[in-house]
Parts: structure tokens; C-alpha cells; sequence
């Protein structure tokens, strides 16, 4: 039944997402906004007039905010299988870095320094050649 319903959530978020991020969606968004603007005169800009919008965008707001994340975990777990096998593919490769993502800060940050370093050094080199 919870892998069941976890399919279901992961098809909905992702069909969600992905329309959201369309011409179509921002359409629909000023067309509501529009229609909602247009209908303050009829009533008189009241209270409740204004709570609609406000709580129709907070609910979407928080809604999508699960949406986005879920989305967003997949690709990034997506990306990482994909750069994992590429790792793993190549020879001379560190595989001591197939978890990276697993690090605390301090050993990422300690990485990025490490990594910066060997580009700066190969780009000095790149340079040189280009040079002679």
C-alpha cells in the first residue's frame, strides 16, 4: 500500500512540476490574478476578497513546496547515480569520491579547495603550451 502511494505521489509531483514550469501554468497564474483584480470592484475590495488570494496562494505555495522538493531529491540522486558510473567507468579514477555527497562540510570544503588547486595548476599548464 505506502510503495503504492509513494508511486502515485512520485508520477503526480513530477507531471505537477513539470507543468508548472510552463508557459501554460504562468498563463493560468495571470489569468487568475487578472480575473481576481478585475472582480475587487464587485466586492468592494472587502476583506474576505482579499483573503481568497491570500489563501489560495499560500495553500499552492505550500503544496509546492513538497512538490519541488520531491522533484528536486530525484534529479539529484538521478545526477549522482549518473556521475557515480562514470567514476567507476574511468580509469585512474578516485573512487574514494563516489560518495562525496555523504561528506560533512568540512571534508567537501576541504575537497573543493583540493580540486581548485589541480584546476588552477592545469590551467597554468594549458596556458603555457599555448604560449609556445
Amino acid at each position: 500500500m505506502l510503495g503504492t502511494m509513494q508511486n502515485l505521489f512520485v508520477r503526480f509531483a513530477h507531471f505537477v512540476s513539470s507543468w508548472a514550469g510552463t508557459s501554460y501554468a504562468f498563463v493560468a497564474a495571470v489569468s487568475i490574478l487578472s480575473l481576481w483584480i478585475v472582480t475587487g470592484p464587485v466586492f468592494h475590495f472587502s476583506t474576505t476578497w482579499q483573503l481568497f488570494i491570500n489563501t489560495i496562494t499560500t495553500i499552492v505555495t505550500f503544496l509546492m513546496v513538497f512538490i519541488i522538493q520531491n522533484t528536486q531529491n530525484r534529479d539529484t540522486k538521478a545526477v549522482h547515480l549518473k556521475l557515480d558510473e562514470l567514476i567507476r567507468a574511468m580509469k585512474g579514477a578516485r573512487n574514494k569520491y563516489l560518495n562525496a555527497e555523504e561528506l560533512v562540510d568540512e571534508e567537501l570544503e576541504n575537497l573543493h579547495i583540493e580540486f581548485k588547486k589541480l584546476a588552477d595548476k592545469y590551467a597554468r599548464e594549458l596556458e603555457l603550451r599555448r604560449k609556445r
